[in-house]
């Protein structure tokens, strides 16, 4: 399973953008706990999950950034 790409990230509205980060922030909660309770049986989720938390803080971080800048 190839990791998401930022492109897609980037064309996500902002309330979408808000919902996913929301998801993976569970769904990485949902993961520490099956690991605690070693119930993992996929640890490649956990990067997955990272680095898909990580593209969408990033691209939520440049449009803040790009609003500011209109200001």
């Amino acid at each position: 399973m190839p990791l998401p790409k930022i492109s897609e990230a980037r064309e996500l509205s902002d309330e979408r953008l808000a919902e996913e980060i929301l998801a993976i922030k569970k769904q990485l909660f949902q993961l520490r706990l099956q690991k605690a309770t070693r119930q993992l049986e996929k640890p490649h989720q956990f990067r997955h999950a990272r680095h898909r938390l990580a593209q969408l803080l990033t691209v939520e971080n440049e449009r803040k950034r790009a609003a500011q800048q209109e200001s």
